[in-house]
Parts: C-alpha cells; sequence; structure tokens
C-alpha cells in the first residue's frame, strides 16, 4: 500500500453548480488527518428547468387589439344600406318601374272606361251621376295622336300621382270637344313619357279625343314654349286643346311646352261647372311636386330604418351571406316603396 492513500467523497447538490470534494489523508501509522476541503467548479451540460425558471422566462407582449365600437359600426352599417337602396330604388324607379307602371296602369284603364262607353255612364263633366266631384285618377277621355303614335286614357287630375298613370285633364276646364280650353297634362320622360315627343307635331296634325260624348277631332296649331306669343282668343262656343309637358333634357327639364289644337268638329254641350281655378291645389299646377306624399315618405323611410337595423343585427349573428340573403329583398322593396313616394314630390311634368 502507497503511503497515501486517498479517498474521495463526492456529494452533489441539484440545486447548487459547485461540488464540494472533502479530502482524508490517511498515514503508515493509521492516523488519519482531514485536510482543507478543495471545491471543484461543475458547469452543468444542461440547465436545469423548474417551473419557477419556466415562469422566469421572457414571453413576449401580446398586441392589443383597439376595443371595436359595436355601436357606432351597426350605425354606419345602416346609414350605407339605407343610402344605397334610397339610391338604387329611386332610379330604378324613375328609369325602370315606372315603364311598367303605366304601361299596367294603362291597360286596366281602357278596360274600365271601355266599359263605361259601352253602358253609357262615361263622365261628361266635373261631377259623377250622384253629382259628387270626381275622384282624382279617374279615366275621363282616350288621347289619340297618329303622328306620334300615341294611345293615351286620360284621368282626371294633373298632380303628381295622376300624371304617373297617363295624361291627366286639369279639373277646372272642360272636358275635349266642350266650349273653351281644355288643357290636358303629360309627362316628358318618366313613366312612359307619353308627350315626350310633342316638340315634333306640326300645324295640322291631327288629334283625336273620344270622351263620353262620341269622338272630337282636333287639328294642332302650333307648338309653343315660355316667352312665345298666346294664341289667339277664343269667340264665344269655340274650343281648344291644350297638351302641356315639360320642356328640355330628359328628367332635367328647364321649361313648359305647349301644343295648341283647334276643334274641328261640332262643339258638345258642357254641364254646369262647379270647380274653378281658384279651387284647385297648387301641386295641379304646371311643374308642380305633391307636397301632400311626405307622411307616406316618413312611414315608409321609418320601415327602411328599421330593416337596416335589422339586417345589421342578423349579419353579425348570422354570417354575412345569410343576412344578405334575407335583407335584400327586404331592402329593394323598401327602397321602392320610399322612392315611388318621392317622385311625387318631382314635376307633375318631368
Amino acid at each position: 500500500m502507497s503511503r497515501h492513500s486517498v479517498g474521495v467523497h463526492s456529494r452533489a447538490r441539484t440545486s447548487s453548480r459547485r461540488w464540494w470534494v472533502p479530502t482524508t489523508v490517511v498515514h503508515a501509522s493509521g492516523t488519519a488527518t482531514l485536510e482543507r476541503p478543495e471545491t471543484v467548479a461543475v458547469v452543468p451540460t444542461e440547465p436545469l428547468k423548474t417551473p419557477s425558471h419556466r415562469r422566469a422566462e421572457p414571453t413576449r407582449a401580446k398586441a392589443r387589439r383597439a376595443p371595436r365600437d359595436d355601436g357606432a359600426v351597426w350605425i354606419i352599417s345602416a346609414a350605407l344600406m339605407i343610402f344605397a337602396a334610397l339610391l338604387l330604388g329611386f332610379v330604378a324607379d324613375v328609369v325602370f318601374v315606372s315603364q311598367v307602371h303605366e304601361v299596367r296602369t294603362q291597360q286596366v284603364l281602357l278596360s274600365d272606361y271601355r266599359s263605361d262607353l259601352a253602358n253609357a255612364v262615361a263622365p261628361v263633366g266635373q261631377t259623377d251621376s250622384n253629382g259628387s266631384l270626381l275622384a282624382p285618377g279617374t279615366p275621363v277621355a282616350i288621347l289619340a295622336i297618329p303622328t306620334l303614335g300615341v294611345s293615351q286614357v286620360v284621368v282626371e287630375g294633373t298632380a303628381s300621382g295622376q300624371t304617373m298613370d297617363g295624361p291627366g285633364h286639369r279639373r277646372d276646364t272642360p272636358l275635349p270637344g266642350q266650349p273653351g280650353i281644355s288643357l290636358v297634362f303629360g309627362r316628358q320622360a318618366a313613366f312612359g313619357g307619353p308627350f315626350g315627343d310633342l316638340r315634333s307635331l306640326r300645324p295640322g296634325d291631327p288629334i283625336t279625343v273620344t270622351t263620353g260624348q262620341g269622338e272630337q277631332k282636333y287639328a294642332v296649331m302650333d307648338v309653343r314654349r315660355e316667352g312665345d306669343p298666346m294664341p289667339q282668343a277664343l269667340a264665344e262656343g269655340e274650343s281648344r286643346l291644350t297638351l302641356v309637358t315639360a320642356d328640355g333634357t330628359p328628367y332635367v327639364p328647364d321649361g313648359v311646352l305647349r301644343v295648341d289644337a283647334k276643334l274641328t268638329s261640332p262643339v258638345q254641350p258642357m254641364p254646369p261647372r262647379v270647380l274653378s281655378a281658384a279651387a284647385l291645389a297648387p301641386a295641379e299646377q304646371a311643374m308642380a311636386g305633391d307636397p301632400g306624399v311626405w307622411i307616406g315618405v316618413v312611414l315608409w323611410g321609418q320601415a327602411l330604418l328599421l330593416a337596416a337595423l335589422a339586417l345589421t343585427w342578423c349579419r353579425t349573428r348570422w354570417g354575412v351571406w345569410q343576412a344578405w340573403v334575407i335583407g335584400v329583398p327586404v331592402l329593394g322593396f323598401l327602397g321602392l316603396a320610399v322612392a315611388n313616394q318621392l317622385v311625387q314630390l318631382l314635376p307633375n311634368l318631368m
């Protein structure tokens, strides 16, 4: 056995990075002495991960999104949908739906008026058989202009609501064929634009009007605009027909155009008149709108607003496509309904 024997007792602490190594020296005499302990640096090959170590690891800061203002989104979405529905509804109503409306209404009016003529109950004055004023929209004549290919049922009244259905007879004037000047208003472009080509008429062109008193024949005298000289005053018992429409660019009129025609067939008797020009509403004058439709605008507008809000809510709950499948037909219908009311605020000759 060598002079010195060294026994090494090693103990490692799992939580330390250094080992403590005590050293014992044994002599030949059998005595043992403990010398100064030595420490040996130990570099761990792998860092020890403890729960506290995990919590100490740095974490990447998560970007926080700004909170969404759902109230503002609802308001903006509803406003955009209302604006789109009104704009599309207005354009569609004036340009397309109005034409279909006029054709369909004229077919119904023609059928009704032919029945009245066949039964000899067609009106021949301002009142009906019961002595009451004719209701606005009642058919009173059939106007034919062969040169233009026009054949239209004339209704009583000249407000926007009546000229949407066809040419309107101004209620304070006699019916065609009777003594005096009979005024008939018609639209230039919208709702079929039955009077859109009046400017192309020439003196002598024939016009025929069928009433409850028979067929009344006229010949065109002249076409005049604002500022042109008035035609010669009528003599006692004479009859004249004046067709009135808008002048200028279609849908953007800048004046009134009139066509005067003199009666060439016998003058018909005129029943007593009970309605004068002073009794007419302003909405029945040339180039006037009808302010009475504002009630309808407000009511239909409220329905459109509620539908837009409901669609916005459905979109956030159901999804975009599901909401639009249901909402588009509803918004389209309500947009057309509001637009139909707004059109009546426009000039009755447009």
